[in-house]
């Protein structure tokens, strides 16, 4: 019933890593349709702003400020990349298409082929190395379904230095594999709300059974990087996070020109916003249809205003301005951990108020009815999260208005760690 994937090795076009692989990340800041809001500070007795010259190494700070559109990548960055799997195949799902009598093509890039199985690598392995360059010995950062904290303890343990990883406690709870990979990475990771900091303490004495949230766990994140003097991560939301995740989007324009094909459709999962906007942000002068799938269960695109908030629960980072459910908001505990937090990355949510890039918002039930679907067509197992961006695209091609479109959607991780989701 169904044909072989569509992938032709690189090398059968004579074509190198290196040739797919960009030598810069782009950065969509200068190209944008208005200036971007700044961070602005809420505590009148001290500068959040100011913190962050303390929390994260200063490349990575000067990158997240910067109106340069492209940023070169140090060699050494490039070495590991490839080292960690990139470029990432682009394949076409010929079983999806024919499952759906699509008369168009469906493309996905593959994140999952990383070795840490997701995107979340792309900014971890910059951000490891600048903070090694400076003469960091630890980094911490906060977790939400674990693909972010496996790729900081891997990217801190290639660039010599140690890890902290706060996991939200539902996370912590839900996957255990999660946790022993990371720790394999050489990462230390504790359940959030925590007892290694003031603010968990708080929590735990209110509830000690708190499920905790991603705004939590990068508060004990960002204060136990202030406590200890070390250099804190970020996994998604900030600038410079998505400028490094660009190079998800740059290679996909490169593969699909070898390919001759261009895309009608873009279409990714959301959480913070680091996948989806690494991904389409390169394509954004063009005219193509760019589609975010959120979880309907943290419903921020229809029931989230677009306005200042926090970015951190206890509130030691600036405000941004973006779309977000408020900075308390405890989402149900939905399986997919990276769909959890409340808000979406400025340039994100700047472009999706504008109504340049269109939403979604997906049940778990119907993420995991398109999980299933990919692995039994194509064979791959997605991330939950990626699942939600599946169900969209398999929706958009099941719209006979849409019969014909090249639609390309970004599979951000693998779910082979996830397979509790369906239970015993």
């Amino acid at each position: 019933m169904y044909k072989y994937n569509h992938f032709i090795p690189l090398f059968m076009y004579g074509v190198k890593n290196k040739d797919i692989i960009p030598e810069q990340w782009y950065n969509i800041t200068p190209d944008l349709p208005e200036p971007l809001s700044p961070p602005r500070d809420h505590d009148p007795e001290r500068s959040s702003i100011d913190l962050l010259n303390r929390i994260l190494p200063l490349e990575v700070l000067k990158q997240e400020f910067t109106s340069r559109r492209y940023e070169k990548i140090p060699e050494e960055i490039l070495r590991q990349y490839e080292q960690a799997g990139r470029p990432t195949p682009l394949i076409r799902a010929r079983n999806l298409e024919t499952l759906l009598n699509f008369t168009g093509k469906i493309f996905y890039k593959y994140e999952g082929a990383t070795v840490t199985g997701s995107h979340k690598i792309n900014a971890a392995i910059p951000q490891a190395y600048y903070a090694a360059q400076e003469g960091v010995m630890e980094v911490a950062t906060e977790t939400g379904a674990g693909q972010w904290g496996t790729a900081t303890a891997l990217s801190a343990s290639l660039n010599g230095i140690k890890s902290k990883i706060f996991m939200v406690n539902v996370s912590f709870r839900q996957k255990p594999l999660r946790k022993r990979i990371i720790e394999i990475y050489g990462g230390n990771v504790v359940a959030s709300p925590s007892t290694l900091t003031d603010y968990g303490r708080q929590i735990l004495k209110k509830e000690p059974e708190h499920p905790g949230t991603l705004g939590i766990a990068i508060s004990e994140a960002v204060q136990y990087t202030l406590d200890n003097n070390i250099r804190y991560l970020m996994g998604s939301v900030e600038n410079s996070v998505i400028t490094y995740q660009s190079i998800i989007g740059l290679e996909a324009q490169k593969q699909l020109e070898i390919e001759g094909e261009e895309p009608d459709v873009l279409i990714g999962c959301v959480g913070g916003g680091s996948n989806f906007s690494g991904f389409v942000f390169p394509f954004m002068k063009t005219d193509v249809e760019m589609i975010a799938s959120a979880a309907s269960e943290v419903p921020k695109f229809s029931k989230g205003k677009y306005r200042y908030d926090l970015i951190d629960t206890a509130g030691i980072l600036p405000q941004l301005k973006m779309i977000s459910l408020g900075a308390d908001y405890v989402p149900p505990p939905i399986y997919s951990g990276g769909l959890r937090y409340h808000g979406a990355a400025p340039a994100l949510s700047m472009l999706v108020n504008s109504g340049r890039i269109g939403t979604d918002e997906v049940t778990e039930e119907k993420s995991m009815e398109a999980m299933q679907i990919f692995a039994r067509t194509q064979g791959i197992v997605p991330a939950p999260e990626s699942a939600h961006a599946i169900a969209t695209a398999i929706d958009y091609c099941r719209n006979n208005e849409n019969q014909g479109k090249t639609v390309v959607l970004n599979v951000s991780g693998h779910g082979l760690l996830d397979l509790s989701i369906f239970g015993d």
